[in-house]
């Protein structure tokens, strides 16, 4: 047992449990619009939010998408923060920021950049665009042929990019992960953490709980492809419910 998980089951009142949504409580699919969360999640969060001193989803999906998707308007006390902390949705209200100009220009230039690359999509999540290489008949191939005036794309129009496993998302600079965690853990007054995800972009969140100076704790349930340090790796959503499931049970017990 690692010390921040002690400290969660000890002190479950002081514990922030943050999670990310795509390959963390929802499987990876080629098709963004059909990920939906693992079927037991939605039960194990209710649980779990009834046990701890919060639960909070961070994604860079839009939070009334993830909330949809997850079922997640059901769990008591859940917060969801959305496009990496620019969205807030929390107890059914849905806090929002002015869309970012510059995404008016990347949607009319970004099909003429991916007209040459078979099976590549662009995902449009209202205030970031996203491309997807995943279906590509060589998605790595294709994403590293984009990198480039993708990347070239953002800085002229003011935007960020945000790497992952096969997809490069343009969104607002300013806010990751990171930041918004460390934020969210100020406002909740923390004592301690875990921090669930599984791509690039959780990154920023791990080394806040590594950093943050309180006991803490980092799951990992991405693909053995990316190399990622993290206190406890699991097998993908199945194994993050099944972490947090045995969590609410101890829990419970006590």
């Amino acid at each position: 047992m690692t010390e921040g998980l002690e400290a969660i089951l000890t002190d479950p009142a002081g514990a922030v449990i943050g999670l990310d949504f795509d390959g963390t409580l929802a499987p990876i699919v080629s098709d963004p619009e059909a990920a939906r969360i693992h079927p037991a999640g939605p039960g194990v969060l209710a649980r779990l939010g009834d046990l701890v001193g919060s639960l909070v989803v961070i994604t860079g999906r839009p939070a009334a998408t993830a909330v949809e998707y997850g079922s997640l308007d059901k769990v008591p006390g859940l917060v969801v923060l959305g496009h990496y902390g620019l969205e807030r949705w929390e107890a059914g209200v849905l806090a929002t920021p002015p869309v970012h100009p510059g995404l008016g220009r990347v949607r009319a230039e970004l099909p003429g950049l991916i007209a040459p690359f078979e099976g590549v999509r662009i995902e449009d999540k209202g205030r970031a665009v996203a491309v997807h290489t995943r279906r590509a008949p060589q998605p790595q191939a294709a994403l590293d042929a984009l990198r480039a005036p993708v990347t070239m794309l953002a800085a002229e129009t003011g935007l960020a990019v945000e790497p992952g496993k096969f997809v490069l998302e343009l969104r607002p600079p300013g806010t990751d992960k990171g930041t918004t965690l460390t934020a969210f853990l100020r406002e909740r007054s923390a004592r301690a953490v875990l921090f669930a995800g599984d791509d690039l972009g959780d990154v920023a969140a791990f080394e806040v709980v590594r950093s943050c100076g309180l006991p803490g704790v980092t799951v990992f349930s991405g693909s053995p492809e990316l190399t990622v340090e993290a206190d406890i790796v699991v097998d993908g959503p199945a194994g993050v419910i099944d972490l947090l499931d045995s969590i609410a049970t101890t829990l419970e017990s006590r």
